[in-house]
């Protein structure tokens, strides 16, 4: 009997609540004399700095920190009339707290954004390296399984019997030369969702899950 080559796409899913949170801040003041200006940035980046510092101490809720120095420009901006204005000196420092426990982010977050030069950038939501490593293995392995499983499914239909992996690969990359590699995993990383008032603190956020799809192209063959 000649051999039959089945083509399929298999693909798996999974989600989970994030385990951590990675939250981006900057720090700015502009005004025009330098020396002012930049001692505001200083003052506020040194009152982030001791809540973070506080935060991570004693196997706190932030994991790792880090701030940038601050740094300073300059510009003239010009009038409506065209005429350049009095010199603007701006001063800057932005950084980055990773938090491991997610019930201390709107918190922390309440904490860094009561200061007035203090603006949150971004928070992003994920897990662990060792928790992803593991799920995307699992989400790969599901992928392949339903790969075979459709492909069972059309030998089967045909009076075909057991089929015989060929080729493996991401979608769109298996071609005729039987070659391939393995599935690769594409996550969703969440961002914070809307807030809503919760106890002392301005606001609670309820993150969305993290989501792994993995969709993978197979070649087998049947006899």
């Amino acid at each position: 009997m000649s051999e039959t080559v089945i083509t399929v796409q298999g693909s798996a899913r999974s989600e989970m609540p994030p385990e951590q949170a990675v939250l981006r801040f900057t720090v700015t003041a502009d005004g025009p004399e330098r020396v002012p200006v930049v001692a505001a940035v200083t003052a506020a980046l040194n009152d982030v700095s001791s809540v973070l510092s506080a935060q991570h101490a004693n196997d706190g809720p932030v994991s790792q920190w880090s701030a940038d120095r601050v740094a300073v420009t300059s510009h003239r901006p010009w009038t409506n009339d065209g005429v350049p204005a009095a010199l603007v000196h701006q001063a800057t420092a932005s950084g980055r707290a990773t938090i491991s426990r997610i019930d201390a982010v709107a918190e922390l977050i309440d904490d860094l954004a009561s200061h007035d030069l203090v603006a949150i950038d971004s928070l992003e939501w994920s897990l662990t390296d060792a928790r992803l490593a593991r799920e995307q293995r699992d989400v790969r392995a599901r992928a392949v399984a339903d790969a075979r499983a459709k492909a069972e499914v059309l030998a089967e239909s045909v009076g075909l019997g057991s089929v015989t992996p060929l080729a493996l690969a991401d979608p769109g990359m298996l071609d005729g030369s039987g070659g391939g590699g393995m599935p690769m995993p594409r996550v969703e990383r969440a961002m914070a969702m809307a807030s809503m008032p919760h106890g002392d603190v301005g606001f609670s956020l309820r993150p969305e899950p993290i989501v792994i799809n993995v969709a993978v192209d197979a070649r087998f063959s049947a006899r």
